[in-house]
């Protein structure tokens, strides 16, 4: 076939190309809008359904949404698009129900009181996991209880039968009675905390299942023995959980008990609502007879408490009184451990059924009163005997102290200021104290600061250093600081007793408080006294590898709080604390957050010398960090920080200043391709920017400048490891230099980037999954050759150098079997050429002489171009006897079509062996035109109907020649 074109000639252009505009016109709604579709319903009601109607209907069909129709709602964002329109999202579903719930119960419980204070105001649910989490043992427990031995005689729960005559009921419960009596108690030994927990949960299982298997008497021991339980301080680090474990069965058995008399006195018809409630109120009074025989005082009133709600049930009930009563008994308990963990109990039931607080106020004043006895002698010797400190044994202490001076000071300061003048006068006070710093609000703190300080600095507690309680102090001011008048002389009097603490230890961990007050309340130079004052105290390495978190949280604060980031990195002794992180990991996260802070916080662009050379200094650190065994994401992570400051550096109109930067960053970040390009990018951007400033106009220092960009971006692209980064870096970096009319620098980097095809790899691993190049190569060659089209020839290079060095690559990168990439890309060759051809370019770049004008359609010229067209569809029916010996007809018809196409509109049909080789194409693409679409052919027909239309008044012999064609293919 190749003989047959050896006459090709490109046939100029004898008719104007218009283009066809697509249809305008003005809307007023969204093209994907779900339509709204209206129905009458068989009572004549209209019902409108679509995406802004309330009533939702139950047929997907009506809504006309392209993506639910095609995927049948199948995928994971039509499902829920389905729920959407079907329904309602899952979210607000929840939140209906959730408020649907919330008006059942409103109604359920419109008797029962409306309370101030509840278990979720103090968030006890967040403090029994903190105490969990936080009070634990290695050491052996061990458990006193008659519900947990192995074999049960016939008092398990395969014994017991429903008993409905009233006789049998109390003969067997007095059986019960007989049956748990203390000689059945067992010890269980040597258990560890798991265990322990292990047995509890059992314990919490049997009461419940011992309940609704009517065995009230049965739950009411498991209670009793769980609260004895609480009497029981031979391990004391693990008291405060072992306090929640059972308090939690407790809750349970106050829960069981007090709906049941709610159903005995609210269920049934309204006539016998009368007898049912006296029922109730004597059921009620049995409870409580029952707990008050019980023998030992602790369990006596740990189950009071647990069922102090039933109180309701009883006619002339003061919750005032009662708790009033409840707080007298607890002075009863000589532990004050034991003592003041019942008190946080009473205070926590309590507050549940009535919003009074003075009986909060009085156990606080009783817990006081025998506040002394903590350091006793006898404490002291239960100490030695089980090895804990006064630090550990205090710590004890925190969680019920906290939780009642919360519950008082809750809402209401009614008491606080009495609580912080009795406290004054407590000897030890520094527990107290450490409580009230947590537990009041942090506005009673800060409206009290410079008092509060001297009273902490005159504390001397054994087991509570100064360094705690300042440390307390810090977490308070940084949510609510004093007053701004107070603020200089509150913290120079707060730091004359920190700066005395020696340790380093509890400087570190008391100023890491204090860092956030102080970056968010004062001047910056505050902020760098500070800093230096950590570094003269951990100038040691040894000392700063012992502190590295805390260093690193109260560079965080700092970061956070402060409103100028740009000032910050302008302090003296920000760098120098920066290098206190001794070790590589440490110091590069802490850098990480330094850059994340700043991209977050900082202006839109930096201009001071100052902060862009700490910024380097911190991305050089990063930079250096990176190693072979560094992963991808942290790569990527520190090149998106270091990018972006990059793209903030701006020194206005100072073109060369700002290219300066460039190259000092180039040398800099040497191991990061990402921001390799980000620099190439800028540096393209720059050069623009001065061809923006001269509009076009290049001056010799303009053209000097813009040289040396694009030589600074020819040289930085190859230390890129990517050959697809590099070639589309030299492709812009090319443009740049032919808009700014670099012809040499332009040249050089299409050169380059089309060497580089050769070396592409024939798949990348995206994702876990293996993508061709081959469409790539296409996509790029294409674009490629758009460029070329304006792009003037070398005159030491020859005619089309470019193009004739584009069609060699093509031949080189090895594309895929059955692939259609080659072919692609030598029909847009064929297009490319073709535009060589003609007189007028349809697009120019200002200032640039491209081959129209520069050859003048010399006859040399053309025929350099008609002989690369004969060479280029030379290779294009090569692939076509390729893919027909493969047996891929499809392809060979579709690409058959595609050059005729090209040929009836370049080539001059008047040449025999181009017609002939047109009118072959023709017949081979017939050979298997049922392999495509029905309608493929005729318009394929009809754009060559067109293009005779077009040509038959302006030039009469081609559209002869096309006539002529048209009748061998309509006759064959």
């Amino acid at each position: 076939m190749a003989s047959v074109i050896g006459d090709w000639e490109c046939i100029p252009r004898s008719y104007e190309v218009t283009k066809n505009y697509l249809q305008s016109f003005h809307t007023f709604d969204h093209p994907l809008k779900l339509s709204t579709v209206t129905m009458v319903d068989s009572k004549g009601t209209r019902v409108s359904l679509g995406s802004n109607s309330s009533s939702r209907s139950s047929s997907i069909s009506l809504l006309n949404d392209p993506l639910l129709l095609t995927l049948d709602g199948t995928d994971p964002l039509s499902q829920f698009a389905r729920q959407e329109q079907e329904l309602i999202d899952p979210l607000t579903q929840m939140a209906s129900e959730y408020v649907r719930e919330t008006f059942q119960k409103s109604k359920t419980k419109k008797r029962e009181k409306d309370f101030s204070l509840t278990d979720d105001s103090f968030n006890w649910n967040a403090k029994r996991l903190s105490i969990l989490n936080k009070f634990t043992t290695s050491e052996k427990l061990s458990i006193s209880t008659s519900f947990l031995s192995v074999g049960n005689t016939g008092t398990g729960t395969d014994a017991i039968k429903v008993h409905t005559v009233v006789s049998d009921k109390l003969k067997f419960r007095l059986e019960q009675l007989d049956d748990f009596e203390d000689t059945s108690i067992r010890h269980l030994m040597d258990l560890t905390q798991q265990d322990y927990i292990q047995r509890i949960e059992q314990l919490n299982q049997e009461l419940v299942q011992s309940w609704h298997n009517d065995q009230r008497v049965k739950a009411l021991k498991i209670a009793i023995q769980c609260s004895k339980i609480l009497s029981d301080t031979s391990v004391l680090s693990f008291y405060p959980s072992q306090f929640v474990l059972i308090t939690d069965i407790l809750d349970i058995f106050g829960k069981l008990v007090y709906e049941r008399l709610k159903q005995k006195a609210y269920s049934g018809p309204e006539s016998s609502r009368k007898l049912n409630t006296e029922s109730a109120r004597d059921t009620c009074q049995n409870w409580f007879f029952k707990v008050a025989s019980i023998r030992e005082l602790l369990p006596r009133l740990y189950v009071e408490i647990a069922i102090l709600k039933c109180y309701e049930f009883l006619n002339e009930c003061s919750y005032e009184d009662i708790l009033q009563r409840l707080t007298l008994m607890i002075r009863g308990i000589g532990d004050p451990l034991i003592a003041v963990y019942v008190r946080c109990y009473l205070v926590r039931i309590g507050a549940t059924v009535t919003s009074t607080k003075e009986y909060m106020y009085n156990n606080f004043k009783d817990f006081l009163t025998v506040y002394h006895t903590i350091f006793a002698g006898s404490i002291r010797s239960e100490l030695n005997r089980q090895r804990v400190d006064m630090t550990k044994y205090l710590s004890l202490y925190g969680p019920a102290v906290n939780f009642i001076l919360q519950a008082v000071a809750y809402k209401n300061n009614l008491y606080t200021e009495e609580i912080l003048k009795q406290v004054k006068t407590i000897k030890n006070n520094g527990p107290i104290l450490m409580a009230i710093l947590q537990a009041f609000m942090s506005e009673f703190i800060a409206a009290r600061a410079l008092e509060i300080v001297q009273l902490l600095s005159q504390s001397h507690t054994e087991g509570i250093s100064k360094s705690q309680l300042f440390r307390a102090l810090g977490l308070s001011m940084a949510v609510c600081a004093p007053l701004c008048e107070e603020r200089s002389g509150f913290l120079k009097e707060a730091f004359l007793t920190i700066n005395t603490f020696t340790d380093p230890s509890e400087y570190i961990t008391c100023v890491e408080t204090w860092s956030q007050f102080i970056a968010n309340n004062f001047p910056i130079n505050e902020t760098n006294r500070l800093l230096h004052e950590i570094i003269t105290r951990l100038s040691s390495t040894k000392i700063c590898e012992k502190h590295f978190q805390q260093l690193h949280n109260i560079l965080d604060k700092i970061l956070e709080n402060q409103k100028n980031i740009e000032l910050l990195l302008i302090q003296e002794n920000f760098l120098p604390f920066l290098n206190l992180f001794h070790k590589d990991a440490v110091k590069s996260e802490a850098c990480k957050r330094i850059l994340i802070i700043y991209k977050r916080n900082s202006h839109e662009y930096t201009t001071d010398p100052v902060v862009i050379s700490a910024l380097m200094y911190i991305g050089k650190i990063l930079n250096d960090s990176l190693t072979a065994l560094t992963v991808a994401d942290e790569k990527r992570q520190i090149s998106h920080l270091i990018s972006n400051f990059i793209r903030k550096v701006y020194f206005g109109r100072d073109l060369e200043c700002q290219l300066s930067f460039y190259v000092e960053a180039r040398g800099t970040f040497s191991n990061l391709d990402t921001v390799y390009g980000t620099l190439v990018q800028n540096v393209n951007k720059l050069a623009m920017e001065a061809y923006s400033i001269v509009h076009g106009n290049q001056t010799r220092k303009t053209q000097a400048f813009v040289k040396a960009c694009i030589a600074f971006s020819f040289i930085t692209i190859p230390s890129i490891s990517c050959i697809c980064q590099q070639m589309d870096l030299y492709m812009l970096s090319g443009q740049v230099a032919l808009v700014n009319q670099c012809m040499g620098q332009a040249d050089a980097c299409f050169e380059a980037a089309l060497n580089l095809v050769a070396e592409l790899p024939t798949a990348l691993e995206i994702d876990g999954k293996v993508k061709p190049m081959d469409s790539y190569v296409v996509s790029y060659l294409s674009n490629m050759l758009a460029t070329l089209v304006v792009v003037p020839d070398s005159p030491e290079e020859g005619v089309l150098h470019l193009l004739r060095l584009l069609l060699e690559v093509i031949q080189k990168f090895p594309f895929a079997t059955n692939s259609l990439g080659p072919v692609t890309v030598y029909l847009n060759a064929l297009d490319m050429l073709y535009v060589q051809s003609l007189e007028n370019f349809p697009y120019h770049i200002t200032g640039v002489i491209s081959n129209d004008e520069l050859y003048g359609r010399d006859p040399k010229f053309l025929n350099e171009v008609n002989n690369l067209c004969v060479y280029v569809v030379e290779k294009i029916l090569q692939q076509l006897k390729q893919l027909g010996a493969e047996q891929q007809y499809k392809m060979q018809t579709v690409l058959s079509l595609e050059l005729m196409l090209r040929i009836i509109r370049y080539a001059n049909l008047n040449k025999e062996q181009t017609f002939q080789l047109a009118l072959n194409l023709w017949l081979l693409a017939r050979k298997h035109e049922s392999l495509l679409d029905v309608k493929h052919f005729p318009r394929i027909v009809k754009a060559i109907e067109n293009i005779y239309n077009l040509t038959k008044d302006t030039n009469t012999k081609r559209a002869q020649s096309l006539q002529q064609f048209m009748e061998h293919i309509n006759h064959k």
